[in-house]
């Protein structure tokens, strides 16, 4: 049970694409500091339910489930909507849902750009919108989920890295428009967890090796730094933390 003296008691967290893999993590990691959760998925209903069991059974009633589809831009005001009127607030929106794959240039078409900007940049944007009014009112947080292929481009996956540079520069206007109020941070992933359309062991081990500290990262560690940005970091915002074990510092 948590205690009234956590920093994150009885705040709310809207995490996207909450149901599965690091969103899942992110949403447990701020449920287990205090904040009450909605958790929004697309179509992992299954695991999205047994979530909600799983925060519920920690702590009743502080997990409550959303479905939207992302790129139903008409929907996203109603999604806020129905996330601030559970309790009545809403302190933090982690911009976390993502569609990954790659487009080739040469096979590239229009609904891949639609999908992968769609999600990656164009919901962001607008659920900060959204979101924001109801945000200043408690002096809140976004953090949207970027990449560190933002600013070192993935082969193969213009599209999504297009996309993901984009956020960065979203983030950091935001920070500047929202501020005072809200602060506004991203944080950029490297090798946290392997594509689920999976690659094999050698690549694995060849993007392991190319990072300072030699191993992989977990969900864990991405969820982590969404809590120090959002309790610890009063003064952060505008910034992106790259979460990569320094697979950056490799030339």
């Amino acid at each position: 049970m948590q205690s009234d003296n956590d920093s994150l008691h009885d705040k709310v967290a809207l995490v996207t694409g909450a149901g599965r893999r690091v969103g899942a993590e992110i949403a447990r990691k701020l449920h287990a500091e205090g904040a009450r959760i909605v958790l929004h998925y697309r179509s992992s209903d299954r695991d999205a339910h047994a979530l909600q069991s799983e925060l519920n059974d920690i702590r009743e009633e502080s997990a409550v489930l959303v479905q939207c589809d992302l790129l139903q831009y008409r929907k996203l005001q109603t999604l806020i909507r129905q996330a601030h009127a559970v309790w009545g607030r809403l302190d933090i929106l982690v911009n976390n849902a993502s569609s990954f794959y790659p487009t080739p240039i040469f096979s590239a078409d229009e609904d891949q750009w639609d999908d992968l900007i769609g999600t990656n940049l164009k919901a962001p944007y607008f659920l900060s919108q959204a979101a924001a009014p109801m945000l200043r009112e408690w002096q809140g947080n976004i953090i949207n989920i970027t990449d560190i292929h933002a600013d070192r481009p993935l082969k193969d996956h213009s599209i999504y890295c297009i996309a993901k540079a984009g956020l960065v520069m979203m983030t950091r206007s935001l920070a500047r428009e929202l501020a005072p109020e809200i602060r506004v941070n991203g944080i950029a992933p490297g090798a946290v967890l392997w594509p689920e359309n999976g690659i094999d062991e050698v690549t694995r081990q060849r993007i392991t090796t190319r990072t300072a500290l030699k191993r992989a990262g977990s969900p864990e560690d991405i969820a982590k730094t969404v809590i120090f940005l959002v309790r610890d970091a009063d003064y952060i915002t505008g910034q992106i933390i790259a979460v990569d074990g320094g697979r950056t510092l490799s030339h």
